[in-house]
C-alpha cells in the first residue's frame, strides 16, 4: 500500500537521494499520462524515481527511467516497465524548464510520486548538481543542527526538574 498521507495526498514513491546529490532550484507539479495497469501498479504503493529524468523534446516534457512494475493481474495489455511517459506541463512552465535546462550543471529530476484527488501526479525539480566536498558540508551541518538540538532539550529538561 502507499506509504503515507500528508495534506492530502497518498506517496507512492520518493526520491530522497535527490535532496542530497542535487541542490534544488525549483519545484514544479505536473501531471502524467499513464495506461490502466500502471495506475493499478501505483495504487498498489510500488514504483522507483532513483533513476529518472526530465527530458524536454519539441515543447513537450518526458519523464525517463522511472520504474513501474508490471501490474501482476495485468494480461497481454500490461505496460512496459520503463518506457518515456508523458508530463503534463503548462506551455510557459516548459519553456521555463526548457531555458534553464541548457544551462550548465542544471538537470530536472522528479521528486516525488504521488495521488491528489484520484489522480497521479509528480513533483519534478529543476536542480543544480552538488560537487563532493557540497556535500560533505550539508551533512556536516545537519549533524550540528542534530547535537544543537539535543544540548538544548538536555537544558531544558533540566530548567523543569
Amino acid at each position: 500500500m502507499a506509504k503515507e498521507k500528508v495534506q492530502g495526498r497518498k506517496l507512492i514513491a520518493q526520491n530522497k537521494k535527490a535532496r542530497h546529490d542535487y541542490l534544488i532550484v525549483t519545484t514544479y507539479e505536473c501531471g502524467l499520462v499513464l495506461t490502466g495497469t500502471e495506475v493499478k501498479s501505483l495504487r498498489m504503493g510500488r514504483a522507483s524515481l532513483t533513476d529518472g529524468f526530465v527530458q524536454i523534446d519539441g515543447h513537450e516534457a518526458w519523464l525517463h527511467n522511472v520504474h513501474i512494475p508490471e501490474y501482476s493481474q495485468g494480461t497481454w495489455t500490461n505496460h512496459s516497465v520503463r518506457r518515456k511517459r508523458k508530463l503534463l506541463l503548462h506551455r510557459e512552465e516548459i519553456d521555463k524548464l526548457e531555458a534553464k535546462s541548457q544551462e550548465t550543471g542544471h538537470t530536472i529530476i522528479p521528486l516525488a510520486l504521488y495521488f491528489t484527488k484520484g489522480r497521479a501526479k509528480i513533483e519534478i525539480a529543476l536542480a543544480k548538481g552538488k560537487r563532493e566536498y557540497d556535500k560533505r558540508q550539508t551533512l556536516r551541518e545537519r549533524q550540528d543542527h542534530r547535537e544543537a538540538e539535543k544540548v538544548m532539550s538536555a537544558v531544558r529538561r533540566r530548567q523543569r526538574a
